[in-house]
C-alpha cells in the first residue's frame, strides 16, 4: 500500500516496529539507576531512522489522529538546532530525583513504551501521514510531568503493566497456514468455483475418515484407545504451536520443553490410574508393576514437582509475565485434550456403545448442519461463526436425533458393542463378552395419545438404550456445537483460519474435535449419573489383590451378612 506518493510497505515498516519495540522491551534495565542516554536514547534514533526511510522520502514532521476525531500537531524545533535525537533525549533524561543528578527516572521508560505502541497502532491502522517537515525531536514530545517527586518512585513494572491491557487488534498475528490439498485433487478440481472446490475436497476427506474409522473399530478397542491418545497428542501439539508462534520472538527458555514435559506427567498419572482400575489381576502377577501402581500417585507428583521447579529456575528477568502466560497456556491445554481424552477411553470401557453413538452424533451434526447450511442457510447464527446458520443449525438437531435413534438400535444387537470391555489377563487380550444387561434388552413401550393417532401403533418394541440416545443426540446438536463456537472464539482472537493445516478443506485435528471433547465429558457425567450402578467385576478384581487374611475377613462379614438377610442359612456343626 503506498501513501501520499511515498513508496511504502507498511507490512514491512509494522515488521521493523514490533522488532524495534521487542529489542527495547529486552535492552530496558529498570533495576539501573544511571546510564539513561545510552539504553532509551537509541530506540529514539532507530525509531526516527523508520519512519523517515520507510514512512517517507524525507524526515518530516508527524501528524496523526488521535481516533478521537482530532489530530495533534506537534511544533517544529528551533532553527539552527541540529542536536542529534540522542542527544535531545539524553538532555531530557538528566533529571534531579532526591537531590542527585544523572539518575534515570523511571518516567522516561513510561513514555517511551507506549510511544512504541501508540505508533506500531497508528501504522498498522494507515493513520500516518506524512509531511515534508523536519521530523519531531524528542524534547517537543508531550511528556506528562509528574505531580511530585514521589510519583518517580513508582515501580516501573506498575507503568508497564497497562501494557497487558492490549486489545485483539495488538495481538500478533500467526502465519496463516498452507494448503495441504494433494495435487491430484487440485488438477481434478481445477475448474470448479472456489465454494464447489471446498464442497468436493471436504465430502472426499470426510468419507475417508470414516472408512478409517470403521476400519479401527473393526481392530478392537485397543485400537481405539491408541486412535485417542493419537488425536490427544495432536491436538495438543496444534493448540501449543499456537502459542509458540504468536509469542516465538521472545524466545522463552525451555518452553515447548516443559510443556511436552507436562504432557508427559499427566498422561502416565490418568492413564496410570486405568490401569490400576481396569487391569488389576495382570498386575497382580507382576512385582515390577505392583510397585508401580501402590506408588502410582506419590510417582506422579514427583515427575510434575520436577517439571515446576525446572519452570521457576527458567524464569528470566523481564520476561516473568510472559512466561507465566505460557504457563496457564499450558495447564488449560492439558485441561482441554488430556482431562477430555481420559474421560473418552473411561466411556469407552463402559461399553463400545457409550464411545461410538456420542461420537458418530457429533459426526452426524457437523455433517448434515453443513449440508442444510450450504444449501438452504440465509439467517447467520452466530458472530463468532458467519458461516453458521439458523437453517444448518436446525436441520442438524433434527437429522442427528433421527440417525442416533437408528443407529443406537442397530448396535444394540450385538454383545460386541453393548459389553463392557474388561481384560482377561488367561488370553492377553480385551474381551467383549458378557450377558447384555436390561439396558439392552427389547422392551415393549405404550405409545403416547398423541403419537398414537399419528402412527396408529398402541406398543412398539425398543431397546431402552434408545431412549438415552435421544439425550445423547440432543446435547450433541444443541450444546456440543458450542465447542466448536468456543473454538472460533479462540481461533479469532489470534487471526488464525484453522489450528492447522493437517486435514485438507478441514484444517487441524483440534478443528474436527472441538465439539467431541464436550461431548465426551457429557457422556462420562450422563454414565454416572443416570446408568452406572455398583460393578461386580471391578469389586472382585480389588478383592483378589488384597491379601490372603483380608480376603477371609471379608468372606466373613460377606457371609454374616447374608444370614442376617436370610438369603443363607446359617450352618449347623454336627
Amino acid at each position: 500500500m503506498q501513501v501520499r506518493g511515498h513508496n511504502c510497505d507498511w507490512t514491512q515498516v509494522w515488521c521493523k516496529m514490533k522488532s524495534l519495540r521487542s529489542e527495547f522491551y529486552r535492552a530496558k534495565d529498570v533495576n539501573s539507576c544511571y546510564g539513561a542516554s545510552r539504553t532509551i536514547a537509541p530506540f529514539y534514533d532507530k525509531l526516527s531512522i523508520i519512519l523517515s526511510k520507510d514512512a517517507g522520502d524525507n524526515p518530516g514532521m508527524e501528524t496523526f489522529s488521535t481516533g478521537f476525531g482530532q489530530e495533534e500537531v506537534a511544533a517544529a524545533p528551533p532553527e539552527g538546532e541540529t542536536m542529534s535525537m540522542s542527544q535531545l533525549y539524553a538532555d531530557r533524561s538528566l533529571m534531579t530525583m532526591n537531590g542527585r543528578k544523572n539518575c534515570r527516572s523511571p518516567y522516561t521508560y513510561c513514555h517511551l513504551a507506549p510511544l512504541f505502541h501508540g505508533v506500531a497502532q497508528m501504522i498498522k491502522q494507515r493513520r500516518w501521514r506524512v509531511r515534508k517537515k523536519p521530523i519531531l525531536p524528542v524534547h517537543h514530545l508531550p511528556l506528562p510531568r509528574p505531580k511530585n517527586m514521589l510519583d518517580l518512585e513508582v515501580d516501573v513494572d506498575d507503568r508497564f503493566g497497562d501494557l497487558d491491557l492490549r486489545n485483539d487488534s495488538d495481538i500478533p498475528e500467526v502465519p496463516p497456514s498452507t494448503d495441504s490439498t494433494p495435487e491430484i485433487l487440485k488438477r481434478a478440481l481445477s475448474g470448479v468455483s472456489a465454494r464447489w472446490k471446498n464442497w468436493w475436497i471436504r465430502g472426499i476427506l470426510t468419507l475417508l475418515m470414516i472408512l478409517l474409522f470403521f476400519l479401527i473399530i473393526y481392530l478392537g478397542s485397543f485400537m481405539l484407545m491408541f486412535l485417542v491418545l493419537s488425536i490427544q497428542v495432536k491436538c495438543f501439539h496444534e493448540i501449543i504451536t499456537i502459542g509458540y508462534r504468536v509469542y516465538h520472538s521472545y524466545d522463552l527458555p525451555w518452553f515447548r520443553t516443559l510443556s511436552w514435559y507436562f504432557l508427559l506427567c499427566v498422561n502416565y498419572f490418568f492413564y496410570g490410574e486405568t490401569v490400576a482400575d481396569y487391569f488389576a489381576t495382570f498386575v497382580q502377577r507382576r512385582e515390577q508393576l505392583q510397585f508401580l501402581i501402590r506408588y502410582h500417585r506419590f510417582i506422579s507428583f514427583a515427575l510434575y514437582l520436577t517439571g515446576f521447579c525446572m519452570f521457576v529456575l527458567s524464569l528470566v528477568k523481564r520476561q516473568y509475565r510472559l512466561q507465566f502466560y505460557m504457563f496457564a497456556w499450558t495447564h488449560v491445554t492439558l485441561l482441554i485434550t488430556v482431562t477430555q481424552s481420559h474421560l473418552v477411553i473411561q466411556n469407552l470401557f463402559e461399553g463400545m456403545i457409550w464411545f461410538l453413538v456420542p461420537i458418530s452424533s457429533v459426526i452426524c451434526n457437523d455433517i448434515t448442519a453443513y449440508i442444510f447450511g450450504f444449501f438452504f442457510g440465509r439467517t447467520p447464527l452466530i458472530k463468532l461463526s458467519p458461516k453458521k446458520t439458523w437453517e444448518g443449525f436446525v436441520g442438524g438437531f433434527f437429522s442427528t436425533v433421527v440417525f442416533g435413534f437408528i443407529f443406537s438400535y442397530l448396535l444394540a444387537q450385538h454383545e460386541y458393542f453393548v459389553c463392557p470391555v474388561e481384560y482377561n489377563s488367561e488370553t492377553n487380550r480385551f474381551v467383549t463378552e458378557c450377558e447384555p444387561s436390561e439396558l439392552f434388552q427389547i422392551q415393549k413401550y405404550s405409545v403416547p395419545p398423541l403419537l398414537k393417532t399419528v402412527l396408529g401403533w398402541e406398543t412398539v418394541n425398543m431397546y431402552p438404550f434408545q431412549m438415552h440416545s435421544i439425550a445423547l443426540s440432543t446435547f450433541a446438536s444443541l450444546i456440543g456445537p458450542f465447542g466448536g463456537f468456543f473454538a472460533s472464539g479462540f481461533k479469532r482472537a489470534f487471526k488464525i483460519k484453522d489450528f492447522a493445516d493437517t486435514i485438507p478443506g478441514h484444517g487441524g485435528i483440534m478443528d474436527r474435535f472441538d465439539c467431541q471433547y464436550l461431548m465426551a465429558t457429557f457422556v462420562h457425567v450422563y454414565i454416572t449419573s443416570f446408568i452406572r450402578g455398583p460393578n461386580p467385576s471391578k469389586l472382585l478384581k480389588q478383592l483378589l489383590v488384597l491379601q490372603p487374611e483380608q480376603q477371609l475377613s471379608v468372606y466373613k462379614t460377606l457371609k454374616s451378612h447374608l444370614v442376617e438377610k436370610g438369603i443363607l442359612q446359617p450352618s449347623t456343626k454336627g
